[in-house]
């Protein structure tokens, strides 16, 4: 929904599949609560929803759609008919940034779920931090986001506090995938290449130190363009290498294309990276050329999750044309925190959100002063964040391209030597 939303006497308000009926007007300054009067307000996605990596993007905002669907059947929040503004950065910050001041000048959103790209994120944060707007990303897992540049060094500080996320960062992805690949499968010889943008850099930044704390060997490493296709020469440099595997710290697009020509150029090396080749995207374009590659992800496979079982099932029933694909569970969890911390100020302030309709200033700042002690059941477990704004949810897992579906092989943390 990209238009903005306004109130009227018994107005109509479609979400999705589901009629919910609205009541109240914008001249109505007591917030909602009273006789049945109701107050909407918007809950801001931003995501790639067209471009390479536009099914990630579109399973975020139809998982956040349903957690507002849910919210409304259920009448969450008395007083409040919850919408969602979903709004496309196409995976570049300067988009992102653009989208993060619409957002913020729209006083009906009262906080934003998003986005998918680390480097987006950098580019929204400050823009939210001014404006007191609170911004819960489901996939943002570059640790400098909420840990500040110097977090590898022990200086941790946080730089904006209206940042959170629901997934584990790449301070545990990287080195749990080290651990997997050096303890449990025994191979030795890395060739580290990444796109150089901050979320792969990052993670491969990460890998590359725990596996040599391990005593692996990197026998090479490269960096590529997130938008070339052919990386002929990257591949023969791997085939020359004899290296066991191939640690790529980048997104689906580029990734299974290297994979098939790193296989063409006669390499048996796996390629093996971090969450961004958790994609069903990623066998489709690689096919058979990437069978055996290994990617890690946040969090457990929804399937073994009692927590995941209704969203899994009303995610399908909802007629979605996409699946909710990597990030859809942490997209539910992180608009359920959201919907959470706008209930807690509601029952705060006698069960009105604070200001007026054009005037939310008093209503984010308190929304977001609330979210650091939110904490309930997900989706995707226990959600709840700790003093960086960090979820305190580490789990991780490892996925195998078996028959051309990612299959779960090894859930567990990371544990530090």
């Amino acid at each position: 929904m990209r238009h903005r939303s306004l109130l009227v006497l018994t107005t109509t308000v479609t979400v999705g599949a589901l009629t919910l009926s609205a009541c109240g007007s914008r001249d109505d300054k007591s917030g909602g609560g009273d006789s049945g009067a109701k107050t909407t307000v918007v809950i801001g996605v931003d995501a790639p929803l067209t471009g390479d990596l536009s099914a990630l993007g579109q399973g975020i905002k139809n998982s956040s759609d349903l957690a507002v669907r849910t919210a409304n059947k259920n009448n969450e929040v008395d007083g409040v008919t919850f919408k969602i503004q979903a709004l496309d950065d196409q995976g570049q910050a300067g988009t992102g940034q653009q989208n993060a001041t619409k957002f913020v000048g729209n006083p009906d959103v009262i906080g934003v779920v998003g986005p998918l790209n680390s480097h987006v994120g950098q580019s929204m944060q400050k823009v939210f931090g001014n404006a007191d707007l609170v911004q819960v990303s489901p996939a943002t897992t570059a640790p400098e986001l909420t840990q500040g540049p110097n977090w590898q060094k022990g200086a941790k500080k946080r730089l904006f506090d209206t940042y959170y996320r629901t997934c584990a960062t790449d301070a545990v992805q990287g080195p749990y995938a080290a651990q997997y690949l050096y303890t449990k499968r025994k191979l030795k010889k890395a060739y580290i290449i990444d796109d150089k943008k901050t979320y792969g850099a990052g993670l491969a930044g990460t890998f590359t130190d725990e596996f040599k704390k391990l005593g692996g060997k990197v026998v090479g490493t490269d960096h590529i363009n997130p938008d070339d296709r052919d990386f002929s020469a990257v591949a023969t440099k791997v085939a020359k290498s004899k290296a066991d595997f191939v640690y790529y710290g980048g997104e689906y697009p580029a990734g299974a294309p290297l994979s098939a020509q790193i296989s063409k150029a006669g390499s048996k090396a796996l390629v093996v990276g971090g969450d961004a080749l958790y994609s069903d995207e990623y066998v489709k374009l690689g096919k058979k050329n990437v069978e055996g590659d290994l990617a890690t992800s946040v969090g457990a496979p929804l399937e073994t999750l009692d927590t995941a079982k209704a969203f899994m099932k009303n995610y399908k029933a909802a007629g979605y044309k996409l699946p909710y694909e990597a990030y859809g569970g942490y997209a539910y969890d992180s608009t359920w925190a959201v919907i959470q911390a706008v209930k807690a100020v509601v029952e705060k302030n006698d069960g009105k959100l604070p200001g007026s309709a054009d005037n939310r200033d008093e209503a984010r700042k308190q929304i977001n002063e609330a979210m650091k002690d939110v904490s309930f059941d997900g989706v995707t477990g226990q959600v709840a964040f700790d003093k960086y704004g960090d979820t305190t949810n580490k789990q991780l897992s490892v996925y195998e391209v078996k028959n051309g579906k990612h299959k779960p092989v090894q859930t567990g943390t990371f544990q530090e030597n």
